[in-house]
């Protein structure tokens, strides 16, 4: 088996620095699984934060089960994240410490068929700098389109 993807927050890294990445387990009901499995799952907006030595997830959007009925889930409910504590002490400092966040990248089905979520630490970038990161890929893309049509020797 492969790891399957559900869901990816594209704008963070356009909107942050990312600096570390860390792999975590998520707390799910049945119906939130379910409709994961059918891709429907959303990063776009989410962040993690610490909250007495617990990682919680907020904003993540999981659409309710179309088949769930009384049983469905809130949608934008904040979700716990499974982390070992030596591993949350330590992005507690590094968040205290200056301006970094924590950022989910992606959401996955792992090997055995669990959820995880890929957190960043992150630190926020300026306009300057996302201007310069799209300079950046204009010029590569630029070299890459130029290259393309030119025989190799």
């Amino acid at each position: 088996m492969e790891i399957r993807k559900i869901a990816t927050n594209r704008r963070a890294r356009h909107e942050y620095f990312i600096e570390e990445t860390i792999e975590a387990g998520i707390v799910l009901t049945g119906t939130e699984v379910k409709a994961l499995r059918l891709g429907k799952g959303n990063l776009n907006d989410s962040y993690a934060q610490i909250k007495a030595e617990e990682v919680f997830l907020y904003n993540c959007h999981i659409s309710p089960y179309e088949y769930g009925n009384r049983f469905n889930h809130d949608p934008l409910r904040p979700r716990k994240l499974l982390l070992h504590k030596a591993e949350i002490r330590k992005l507690a400092a590094k968040i205290k410490e200056k301006g970094y966040t924590l950022v989910p990248l992606s959401m996955y089905f792992d090997r055995k068929n669990r959820v995880k979520v890929e957190l960043a630490l992150a630190k926020g970038k300026k306009l300057y700098d996302k201007r310069h990161d799209l300079a950046k890929r204009d010029a590569a893309r630029e070299m890459a389109r130029a290259l393309k049509g030119k025989p190799e020797y």
